[in-house]
């Protein structure tokens, strides 16, 4: 049998946010949201190590109770509303390089935002990964409106098709759905990569990649106090089915 890989989970959990104010600390559940991740990652049976990254001590505290390794505070300068994740990841890996002579095989990303994700989806999203050989894996969902129906505005109130393919210019918008291919909406439940991808080519997904189908009611990405409202509907649907 091979040996089970090394994997990192990363719960990027930043303390500024503009849609919800402290939003990585607001309550689900009576957990706040930075828990939930935390606590997928730590109940994944194909995860290693579970670490925050935050520039929060609040957050840091929350995400340490429940369970998560904290080990250090991000600098400012990787909290920026225009912060993307390669940095954030790096400067983790390099902590655990250097502190901890640790390094991952596979590295996780679980974002506070996904807070109805479960253990079950990361350890799916791992062995997807392995099974089909593919640099990253990113959890999707059917996506509500197709891009086919969808229009740009020009500033003169003029609006013209999204896409232009030959089948979109010759039938028009209205064509039924049945009629449309498949497309799905990247919802941020979780995202694997693996680590000579993040190091060897400086970004957090490869080139080829595999999807993981996660339902529409598990996929919820919290962005405003709506979104909340609603997770915290189908976080109690679920805990009465259950």
């Amino acid at each position: 049998m091979l040996a089970q890989p090394r994997v990192l989970a990363v719960v990027p959990a930043r303390g500024g946010s503009k849609g919800i104010p402290r939003k990585n600390l607001q309550l689900l559940g009576g957990r706040p949201l930075v828990a939930h991740a935390v606590a997928a990652g730590r109940q994944a049976a194909l995860v290693s190590r579970v670490l925050c990254s935050t520039d929060d001590p609040d957050i840091a505290a929350a995400a340490r109770e429940a369970g998560a390794e904290v080990p250090f505070l991000r600098p400012p300068e990787l909290a920026q509303d225009t912060t993307e994740d390669w940095p954030v990841f790096v400067h983790a890996l390099d902590w655990l390089e250097q502190h901890a002579s640790w390094v991952p095989e596979l590295i996780v990303n679980l974002r506070p935002t996904s807070p109805l994700r479960t253990a079950r989806h990361v350890d799916d999203a791992i062995r997807l990964l392995l099974q089909t050989g593919a640099d990253s894996v990113k959890a999707v969902c059917l996506a509500r409106q197709h891009p086919h129906k969808m229009w740009l505005r020009r500033p003169d109130a003029q609006i013209e098709p999204f896409l232009e393919t030959p089948f979109r210019l010759s039938r028009g918008p209205d064509v039924p759905r049945a009629e449309l291919e498949d497309v799905y909406w990247q919802n941020g439940v979780v995202d694997v990569t693996r680590y000579k991808v993040v190091r060897g080519q400086r970004v957090m997904i490869g080139q080829r990649v595999a999807g993981l189908v996660t339902e529409p009611d598990e996929s919820i990405d919290i962005d405003t106090p709506l979104d909340l409202a609603l997770a915290e509907l189908l976080l109690a649907r679920r805990a009465a089915r259950d």
